[in-house]
């Protein structure tokens, strides 16, 4: 058996990717590990405290508040505001960014966006459930961060990650130097070094979409989603795995390989999931591991943002399985011209 890392070791060992690096980034990925290991707690117990059901709120997205939405984005604010790295947040449960207000932080380096429990409509029923989290250098040099410092687009990411609260509890991160996963040892409260250097195969046979609004789809899609069951293809059908959480959708074809779709729709034209708190970061992660992400037109890291709440389609996974995804939606735009 190989010598135990912790998450800590493993970043400040990692220091040396960065030749200018003065710790900063360091300290605030260990926070952001600090904080999900508090939410990580909650999440565990959550069948026996009162932290399950509604708040009775509605966020800026129109959706029902959890309660352990609310824990989560405290917690990860309350880290992030004792840390001293970042200048600024942003959480996809509030409509707009927040400057840190102390002095100390007035000209920290980073500002930091999260999801702070993605597939939260799954907590009641005990259904995986993640964080995930996106850290861009900041650009204004004032004392306090700005707009711009949050609207960058995904090839300007210095670090992303996602944590995945399931059979067990994993962290998964990359700062555009492979990816690497950790998991947590309940026995001495810490991330260990499980999963060195993932790497998505280039073709999986899982595809992950919701088939219950496959009627709302553009016949693009669904055209896609017919090859994956296997109609004229001259292939065996891929296997259909849709858990409903991103984090736990996604995390599971990292592993194993396949792809996950999440189209726009007739309600939804320009997509659902968030570019900033989500696609953005998951991007980034699939690329450093091998995949590819797309909007099904063009890469997801090359969209410049124009607010802090934009929503995108969003195709991810192998990078044979997106390719041929995108190929299908790209012909369809052609066929039209």
């Amino acid at each position: 058996m190989g010598k135990l890392v912790t998450l800590d070791e493993f970043i400040i060992q990692r220091e040396k990717d960065f030749p200018f690096s003065t710790g900063e980034l360091s300290g605030l990925l260990r926070d952001i590990g600090v904080a999900c290991k508090i939410i990580n707690r909650e999440v565990n117990k959550a069948g026996l405290v009162d932290i399950t059901g509604v708040t009775g709120e509605v966020n800026v997205q129109g959706e029902e508040v959890k309660k352990l939405d609310e824990f989560a984005d405290s917690t990860l604010i309350d880290c992030l505001k004792n840390s001293g790295e970042a200048s600024g947040y942003a959480s996809e449960e509030q409509e707009s960014f927040h400057v840190i207000p102390t002095f100390s932080h007035a000209n920290a380096k980073y500002v930091v966006l999260f999801d702070p429990l993605d597939g939260s409509s799954n907590i009641d029923v005990n259904v995986s459930i993640g964080t995930i989290f996106a850290i861009y250098r900041r650009r204004t040099e004032d004392n306090e961060c700005g707009l711009e410092d949050f609207l960058q687009r995904g090839r300007e990411l210095v670090a992303a990650g996602y944590v995945i609260y399931g059979s067990s509890t994993m962290l998964v991160y990359t700062t555009g130097n492979g990816v690497n996963g950790f998991t947590l040892d309940p026995s001495i409260g810490e991330f260990c070094l499980s999963h060195p250097n993932i790497k998505i195969p280039q073709q999986g046979n899982i595809f992950s979409v919701n088939v219950g609004n496959f009627s709302k789809f553009p016949d693009h899609v669904k055209e896609y989603i017919r090859y994956c069951m296997g109609e004229d293809n001259g292939k065996d059908p891929y296997s259909l795995r849709y858990i409903g959480s991103l984090v736990a959708d996604f995390h599971r074809n990292l592993i194993k390989g396949g792809i996950f779709i999440y189209p726009q729709t007739e309600a939804n034209p320009n997509g659902k999931l968030r570019l900033m708190y989500e696609s953005n970061p998951m991007a980034f992660i699939i690329e450093q591991a091998g995949g590819r992400a797309s909007t099904g037109t063009r890469d997801i890291l090359d969209i410049y943002p124009e607010e802090l709440h934009q929503r995108t389609p969003l195709y991810i996974g192998s990078e044979k399985m997106v390719n041929l995804a995108e190929k299908y939606c790209t012909d369809a735009i052609l066929s039209t011209v």
